[in-house]
């Protein structure tokens, strides 16, 4: 394993770098910035909870609190499976802000997001949604041993399974992001994709919009039952673009902006100063096959909270 922490003389209490750890692992594992934060301060809880003389047989607090995260993640990800089925509409990851974008914190005591979440291809919108895709023990298996580096005897410990077992889950893991991965075009293309599809949107050109779409582009919106979205995914270059022109016309005052979203360019919508849409963009060669646009409020604190004073 290569991040956990390592005994040192007189110290029995976690280091200042594993509180960071552990929201990259807990965000990769529950795709949601607001429940990673909640299991980390849960694992600490339960770390404080014992007694000093029972940390100090702890020999690695790192791999502890690794541990108890873990188990709290796979936990929430079983129940999270019944809890979709009431779900209203599509469910999406949360998104995270980059530096510039963030303007305050999505409950973790005004803690910039990009601090703690290393914005890397494991993060993408098109991961996480890949992710969200695998069974509870085969996204574990798969995000501990080859995101995170753990060995299957360790993730064996927080799974509950034997090592061939995790090793079996992580290899049919694997198999779904090999099926599911696109060719991306480069970031610097991505980025004048998405500005050529905001500056179609801003000046409702229809022809130009489907233009920037893929004839099979898929989009999926997430309101959680809160904001107006689509229920269901809208596939077609002509469709999503109709949907997104009759989104412009009922909020004549939507200011839409150009940002990193989960490290890739995205795109910001705002209404009188409040975000209430961002959308992350899968771009393939010079078209648009994937956008993934949050509108529910519960998942966009990170971009909406007032900044600390």
């Amino acid at each position: 394993m290569t991040t956990t922490s390592t005994p040192s003389a007189g110290r029995t209490d976690p280091g200042p770098g594993e509180r960071r750890h552990l929201i990259n692992v807990a965000y990769r594992l529950l795709g949601s910035l607001a429940d990673a934060e909640d299991v980390v301060q849960e694992t600490y809880a339960r770390w404080y909870a014992m007694p000093r003389e029972r940390r100090e047989e702890i020999e690695s607090p790192g791999a502890w609190l690794t541990t108890v995260a873990g188990r709290i993640c796979l936990d929430l990800l079983r129940s999270a499976r019944v809890r979709r089925e009431s779900y209203v509409g599509e469910w999406l990851p949360e998104p995270v802000p980059g530096r510039a974008e963030w303007t305050g914190g999505s409950g973790g005591g005004g803690t910039d997001p990009a601090e703690h979440v290393t914005l890397d291809e494991s993060v993408t919108m098109a991961f996480l949604v890949v992710l969200d895709s695998m069974t509870p023990a085969e996204r574990v298996a798969f995000v501990l041993h080859d995101v995170f580096g753990y060995s299957f005897a360790e993730v064996a410990g927080i799974a509950g399974r034997t090592p061939a077992a995790c090793r079996q889950l992580a290899s049919s893991a694997r198999r779904r992001v090999r099926a599911a991965r696109a060719s991306a075009a480069p970031e610097a293309r991505q980025a004048e994709v998405v500005r050529d599809f905001r500056r179609a949107w801003e000046a409702k050109d229809i022809a130009a919009l489907v233009g920037i779409l893929d004839p099979r582009a898929t989009l999926i919106a997430d309101g959680g039952g809160l904001a107006q979205a689509a229920l269901r995914p809208i596939e077609g270059g002509e469709r999503i673009a109709g949907y997104i022109l009759a989104l412009m016309a009922r909020a004549p005052g939507l200011e839409i902006t150009e940002c990193a979203v989960n490290g890739r360019p995205g795109l910001v919508g705002r209404n009188g100063g409040v975000v209430e849409t961002v959308a992350s963009f899968e771009i393939t060669g010079d078209r648009i096959t994937r956008i993934w646009a949050m509108r529910n409020p519960a998942k966009l604190r990170s971009w909406t909270a007032e900044p600390p004073d």
